[in-house]
């Protein structure tokens, strides 16, 4: 009996080191879903509203767009305790599927940019999805401690060869007096008014284009 008492002994150590370990995992796991569910984040007020805009470009950035690179910026952050940035780009393809462009940001400044690809790329070659018209953009800020603390959702319209340019929520629209030909446009709430020239900003609303001139038109009511 004294012989196999220390083993016994060891044995049940082990058994409740074990047991720790499986405990302190889960806990650590569940803490982690509970931190990264993002549909418990609140909403950013009002006084912590940055501008967002999508700027259809190309990746050299030269004047004009193919329809496939759009201009991500983010301006005057202004979050308390935000460390971090997550970004998620989502947005439907003419064959009816979806597409997500993720992304994570140190914030060191008051604005980011960052040019995002409507497609996919592998060792230098690309592939551009088709009939991208509409999209959703969602931005989370985060805590030095990888908290998120406060998200904001805004969608995007792409258009190109039409006059009237809409929001996806039908509450904005401006109508152009001709159509710009190989001219794309994005329109979309940018909640505060971007430092980027929109062709025109009203009420939280823009309209972004490639060629970055001004293009005359009405707004609608």
């Amino acid at each position: 009996m004294k012989k196999t008492l220390p083993i016994i002994v060891g044995a049940l150590v082990l058994v409740v080191l074990v047991v720790g370990f499986v405990i302190k995992g889960k806990n650590k796991a569940s803490n982690t879903s509970e931190n990264d569910d993002i549909s418990n984040v609140p909403v950013l007020s009002e006084s912590e509203w940055p501008a967002i805009s999508l700027t259809p470009t190309n990746k050299s950035g030269i004047s004009g767009s193919d329809g496939h690179w759009l201009n991500f910026k983010v301006e005057k952050i202004n979050v308390s305790g935000a460390a971090s940035m997550d970004y998620l780009m989502v947005y439907s393809t003419s064959d009816g599927g979806q597409q997500g462009v993720p992304g994570t940001v140190k914030l060191t400044d008051t604005s980011i940019e960052r040019m995002l690809l409507l497609g996919s790329e592998s060792s230098g070659k690309f592939r551009y999805d088709a009939g991208v018209e509409q999209g959703t953009m969602t931005i989370t800020f985060r805590d030095g401690n990888g908290k998120m603390i406060g998200k904001l959702t805004t969608d995007f319209h792409l258009q190109s060869g039409v006059t009237e340019l809409t929001s996806v929520d039908g509450i904005f629209k401006y109508t152009l007096d001709k159509i710009a030909k190989n001219v794309y446009f994005v329109t979309m709430k940018t909640y505060k008014e971007p430092s980027v020239a929109p062709v025109v900003w009203q009420n939280g609303y823009g309209v972004f284009a490639s060629d970055g001139l001004a293009h005359t038109g009405e707004l609608g009511q």
